[in-house]
C-alpha cells in the first residue's frame, strides 16, 4: 500500500498514541481465562527499542510470529510507517489469537489503522512459513514470539532463515528461556546468525541472572551452505 499524501506524520502517531494507550492502561477488554497482560506482553521499553532498531534497518517488509495483545506488532506497525517504505508489509501469524485472546490484538490494529499494511494469519507459524518459503517470500526482518518450545522455535528460526534476506535481521522475544535460547544457539553457532551487539542493550532483563530478555541477530550475507561434517555442538 502506497501511503497517502500528507499523513506520513499523522499516522505513525495514531500509532505511537496506541501503543502508550495499550501501555498504561492495558488491553480494552480481557478474555475470560485469557492470558494474563503483564505476563504475556512485551515491556514498552523493549517494544520501543524494537521499533528503533526497525527503523534503523529501513525495513519494508516484516514477519511476525504471535500477536497475543499486540504491543510488538503495534511498535512492528510504527517502525513499518516510519521506515519511509512506499509499500510496507507486516504477516503477522497467530492461531490463537481468536481462541486465546478473543481477538483483542487484531482489534488493536485495526484501531490504529495498521491493517492497510499488516495480514493476520491463524494457523502454525511452523506450517505457514514452509509455504511462504517455498512461495520465495522475502522479508526484512522477523519477531518471533510464538511457541517456547524448543522445536517449534527451531522450525520457526529455519524457515525464517530461507524468508528474511541475507544481511536481514530476526529479533526474538524470551531469549532468557533455555528453550529459545538453545534453538537460536545452533543459529549462532553452525549457521554464522551474529548477535547485534547493544541493539536491545537498555531492554528488559532477569533480575537474578541479568540476562537480557529479548534479542537481535544479523543474518550472514550471503546465506552459508555448511557441510554436515562440519556441524558444531551447540548447547
Amino acid at each position: 500500500m502506497v501511503q497517502p499524501d500528507g499523513v506520513a506524520g499523522e499516522w505513525p502517531d495514531r500509532v505511537t498514541a496506541a501503543r502508550r494507550e495499550l501501555a498504561e492502561h492495558g488491553p480494552p477488554r480481557s478474555p475470560d481465562g485469557g492470558p494474563d497482560f503483564a505476563t504475556v506482553t512485551l515491556p514498552e521499553r523493549d517494544c520501543d527499542q524494537v521499533r528503533d532498531l526497525l527503523v534503523g534497518e529501513r525495513v519494508g517488509t516484516v514477519v511476525e510470529i504471535g500477536l497475543a495483545y499486540a504491543s510488538s506488532a503495534l511498535a512492528i506497525g510504527e517502525a513499518l510507517l516510519r521506515a519511509g517504505s512506499r509499500n510496507p508489509r507486516h504477516v503477522v501469524i497467530d492461531p490463537f489469537q481468536f481462541t486465546a485472546y478473543d481477538g483483542v490484538g487484531w482489534e488493536l490494529l485495526r484501531s490504529a489503522g495498521l491493517d492497510d499494511i499488516a495480514e493476520l494469519v491463524t494457523e502454525p507459524s511452523q506450517r505457514f512459513l514452509a509455504r511462504l518459503a517455498e512461495a520465495g517470500f522475502a522479508a526484512d526482518a522477523a519477531f518471533v514470539d510464538g511457541s517456547h518450545h524448543f522445536h517449534n522455535v527451531f522450525v520457526n528460526l529455519h524457515f525464517l532463515g530461507e524468508i528474511v534476506r541475507p544481511g536481514g535481521v530476526v529479533l526474538l522475544d524470551d531469549v532468557w528461556w533455555p528453550s529459545v535460547g538453545a534453538a537460536v544457539a545452533y543459529f549462532e553457532t553452525n549457521l554464522g546468525w551474529r548477535p547485534i551487539l547493544g541493539a536491545l542493550a537498555e531492554g528488559t532483563a532477569d533480575s537474578a541472572s541479568g540476562r537480557a530478555r529479548t534479542g537481535a541477530y544479523r543474518l550472514p550475507d550471503p546465506r552459508p551452505t555448511p557441510d554436515f561434517k562440519e556441524f558444531r555442538p551447540f548447547c
